[in-house]
Order: structure tokens, then sequence, then C-alpha cells
């Protein structure tokens, strides 16, 4: 009877110590298991760079994390409708949102959302550039008639972008700052609706990135003049490197628009932390993300953290003083933190 009774005993403090060893496994700082599905915000429409960007990374994500991860587009606003989504939602980790570095940090000092990049955590994936298109009809053979028909024929040659704030309204703006020229911007609701009605010729011109135009580049739909970086593109499927705006502009500088999913820098630190894990074991070196990479004309460039906000902050410094510059700011960008480069 002793022995049944020592041994009831022992089962007992057994069984508390299995309870409190389980209680501390889920009270660990540096593991999050998600009990309900998460939410990553794309604020721009299906289709373009950001939406090409979440979708493969979100199938990472949920065989990693167990749980799904749904993808909704809320456009709107230069992204700043769905982004203030995510912000004004609870802190608990089930909502994030995604988009470029550069939109997200020039929210503020363009007056479209009050915030700024120390209220985020970034999870980046690509790096990508823009590129400057023609319809496939339209008589430009290089990007030097392109700009001379801008000089002969001022304010009548339409460029069609995804919006003030897009990274072809940057790319357009960029190349204004160093060869002034006047043109018609034409917006749409993405990256992807702009190329598609530059294929569909209710514009001649768009300065979309690569990732949205690459498959109508690859079928001949359009036209690629010159790529905004310092060295030629070279496309899978496509014979002929684009070659460098610097062909034409030599002292034109540059800086790679860093993509990725960013999420509130309030919530848990476990989500944080168990999403950095998977960043730096399933994320980096991912053959998969990097194939679709190199297929859809970006560069494959996983970080998060600082170092994600060391990566991208250049080209934020030349989109938030280029628009400071002219005039679509509501203060200096030094006020938001962001020094002229």
């Amino acid at each position: 009877m002793k022995k049944l009774i020592v041994m009831i005993g022992v089962l007992v403090v057994v069984g508390v110590v299995m309870v409190f060893a389980r209680g501390a496994a889920e009270e660990d700082p540096d593991v999050w298991e998600p009990s309900r599905p998460i939410t990553v915000v794309v604020p721009w429409g299906a289709g373009g760079s950001t939406d090409q960007t979440v979708r493969p990374l979100a199938a990472v994500l949920e065989e990693e994390l167990g749980q799904s991860v749904v993808v909704v587009n809320t456009p709107g606003a230069t992204g700043s409708v769905g982004t203030a989504e995510v912000l004004n939602a609870r802190r608990d980790g089930y909502m994030w949102a995604s988009g470029a570095v550069k939109d997200l940090a020039t929210y503020r000092v363009r007056d479209l959302l009050e915030t700024d990049l120390d209220d985020w955590v970034l999870f980046l994936s690509l790096a990508q550039v823009n590129v400057v298109s023609v319809n496939a009809n339209e008589p430009y053979q290089d990007f030097g008639e392109l700009a001379q028909a801008f000089l002969d024929r001022p304010g009548e040659i339409d460029v069609g972008t995804a919006g003030v704030g897009s990274a072809g309204h940057t790319a357009i703006q960029m190349i204004n700052s160093y060869r002034p020229i006047e043109y018609t911007e034409v917006t749409y609701g993405g990256g992807a609706p702009a190329v598609t009605a530059t294929v569909a010729g209710e514009v001649p011109v768009t300065t979309q990135l690569a990732s949205e135009q690459v498959d109508m580049i690859r079928a001949g739909e359009l036209r690629p003049l010159a790529v905004l970086d310092d060295k030629p593109l070279v496309l899978d499927g496509v014979d002929e490197e684009i070659p460098p705006i610097t062909n034409w502009i030599p002292e034109f500088e540059a800086a790679p628009i860093y993509f990725g999913i960013f999420v509130p820098a309030d919530v848990p630190e476990n989500v944080i932390k168990t999403l950095g894990r998977i960043w730096d074991e399933s994320i980096v070196g991912n053959q998969r993300l990097e194939q679709l990479a190199r297929e859809s004309a970006s560069v494959f460039a996983p970080k998060w953290g600082d170092e994600a906000h060391a990566a991208a902050f250049p080209m934020v410094q030349l989109d938030a003083w280029l628009a400071h510059e002219m005039g679509d700011t509501v203060m200096s960008p030094d006020e938001a933190g962001i020094p002229r480069p």
C-alpha cells in the first residue's frame, strides 16, 4: 500500500512538473505558435510587384508557422490605405503590411499616413529596378530618341505609372531631375494596370518596375529602352540586354528598391524572433524563391531587421528628397529622420 501511495505521489509530482514545463514552453519569448490564420495586406492591386513578392513568401511562411497566411489586396492612396489598416489593427502579430520600403518611409513626409520606419520591423525578400519601356508600336528605338521626343513635344507624351509615390512615379521624376522634360503622368491602380495600359496603347510609355514588365517584354509587346541603373539588365528569355540609363545620363545615381513584409514593431517579441529565425533558416538561401526572383527580373536579397533597414535606406533618401524638391512633401525629410543623401 505504501509503495502504491509513493508511486501515486511520484506520478503527481511528474505531472505537475510536466504542466509547468509545458507552460514555460508556451511562454518562451523566442517561440511563436500562431493559433489562427495570419493576414498580409498588399496595399496595391493584384499582379503588381508587391503582390508578386508576397505570395511566394506567404507559401513558405505557411509551412513554417503551421497556419494559413492570407494575402489581401487593399489598394488606395499610394499604398497608405492598406498600410493604415495594419497600423490601426490590434498589435498581436496576426496582421502584417507589405510593399516597398521607400513608400513606407515617406508616407509621413507626403502627409499620407503618420508613420515611419521606426514603427516597423522589415522582413525583405527582393530588390528591384525600374525600366523605361514603350509600346512595341511606338517609333522610339532607344532612350535617347524618347528623351528627344519629350523635348520636341513638351507635355504631349503620356507616361503610365501606379501613381504618386509609386516606383514608376519616382522613376520619371528622377529622370526629370537630371534632364528636365515635360510629360503627362497617367496614373493607374497599380504597376500591373499601368503596364497593361501601355501594352494596350492607352499610354505610349511606362517607367514601372522590371518585374511588372518582364512578361510583356518577353512577349514583344513592350520595347525596353533603359534600366535605371549603372549596369545593363539581363532578362531570362530576352536576347538583348537592357542598356543602363547612364549611357545617356552618366551622372545618374540610383539605388535598388527593396520589397518585403512589414510587421509592427510593438507586436509580441516572440513574433519578431520567430519570423527572424524563419528568415535566417528558410528564406535566405531558398532556391525556389531565388529562381522565382530571376524569372521576375528581380534580385533575391533576403534580410531582416537592422540589416534590412540599412540596405533599403539609400533609396528612401533619394525618393524622399526628390519628392521634397518636386514639392510633393509637407515637411523636410530631415524632420522625419531622413537626412539628405
